[in-house]
C-alpha cells in the first residue's frame, strides 16, 4: 500500500515533476572540443528543451557532426561542461535513438523492412521469438513512419526516402526520449527531404521525442524548426531560426562582410577529425 502525501508533499512533486518536463536535455556551458591540435570551437553555449526540434548547421568541417560525438559521450569536452539527459555525455544513450549519416542498400539485400525496424527492439536476441509487446511497438512505428505500404518488402528494393523511413522507425522503436539525426535529408531529393522533415516534426510533436539533427541545407525543415545552432569560425550562434538565419549573425561567424541568409554547401560525410 502507498502512503498518501501531504498536500505539501504533493505540491513537491508536482513541481519536480514540471521541473523534469522544461529540464534540458543537452545543455553545453563554455564548451571547448580540440581534435588533435585542432580546436574545433570554443566557449559554445546550447540548451535544448524537451521536445524541441533541432537543426545543427554550418559550413565544411565546422564541428557540426563533432556535436553529436560530444552528445554521445564519443569526445570529451577539453573545457567547459556538458550534459545530456541529466547525466554526462554517454551515460543515458539506452534512451537515445540514433540515426547516422545515411547508409546505402544494396539492391540485392533481402531482408524486410520490417526486420530492419524490429532490429531496433531486439537486435541482440535477433531469431528468437518478438513478444507480443514488441511486434505492437514494431507495428506502431512503422505506422508513425507511414510505411506500412512497403515494410513486408526487401530493404533493397525500397526508394531512398522508403528506406529512410524505415530507419526513422528503428530509432524509435526503443521509445527514445532523444532522436539523433545525421544527415537523414542527405541523397533525397527535394520532395522526400519535405516529406521526411515533416515526418520528423510529427514525431517531435505527437511523441513529445526531442529531435537534433545534421543537416546541410535549412530550407525543408526552416518552419518545423524550434531552435537552430549554427556552427562557424570556431563558434556557435544559438537561437530560434529567425534569431539565427540573418545576416548578420551568419556573417559574424564566417568573419566576412556578408553571408547568405541561408547555406546549401555540404559538409564532407565526416566533420574534419
Amino acid at each position: 500500500m502507498t502512503a498518501s502525501r501531504t498536500p505539501s508533499e504533493t505540491g513537491r512533486a508536482r513541481l519536480d515533476e514540471r521541473a523534469d518536463a522544461t529540464a534540458a536535455v543537452v545543455r553545453l556551458e563554455h564548451a571547448e572540443v580540440r581534435i588533435g591540435a585542432r580546436t574545433v570551437w570554443t566557449d559554445v553555449d546550447i540548451g535544448i528543451q524537451n521536445g524541441e526540434f533541432t537543426a545543427i548547421l554550418g559550413p565544411n568541417g565546422s564541428g557540426k557532426t563533432t556535436l553529436l560525438r560530444v552528445v554521445l559521450g564519443e569526445l570529451p569536452l577539453v573545457a567547459g561542461r556538458a550534459s545530456v539527459l541529466g547525466g554526462a555525455p554517454g551515460a543515458n544513450n539506452r534512451t537515445i535513438g540514433y540515426l547516422p549519416q545515411r547508409r546505402h542498400f544494396d539492391a540485392g539485400i533481402r531482408i524486410r523492412g520490417v526486420d530492419l525496424v524490429r532490429l531496433g527492439l531486439d537486435g541482440a536476441r535477433w531469431g528468437l521469438p518478438l513478444h507480443r509487446r514488441g511486434r505492437d511497438r514494431v507495428a506502431e512505428v512503422i505506422a508513425l513512419a507511414g510505411a506500412d505500404e512497403y515494410a513486408t518488402r526487401p530493404i533493397g528494393q525500397l526508394s531512398g526516402g522508403e528506406q529512410q523511413r524505415l530507419l526513422i522507425a528503428q530509432a524509435l522503436v526503443s521509445r527514445p526520449r532523444l532522436l539523433i539525426l545525421d544527415e537523414p535529408l542527405d541523397s533525397l531529393d527535394l520532395p522526400n527531404q519535405t516529406a521526411v522533415a515533416a515526418l520528423l516534426a510529427r514525431i517531435c510533436r505527437q511523441q513529445s521525442v526531442t529531435v537534433l539533427l545534421v543537416a546541410h541545407d535549412v530550407n525543408p525543415l526552416l518552419s518545423y524548426l524550434d531552435r537552430v545552432v549554427y556552427f562557424g569560425g570556431g563558434h556557435a550562434a544559438v537561437g530560434t531560426p529567425r534569431e539565427v538565419i540573418t545576416a548578420t549573425t551568419l556573417s559574424r561567424l564566417y568573419g566576412v562582410p556578408e553571408a547568405p541568409a541561408h547555406h546549401s554547401d555540404r559538409h564532407e560525410h565526416h566533420d574534419h577529425h
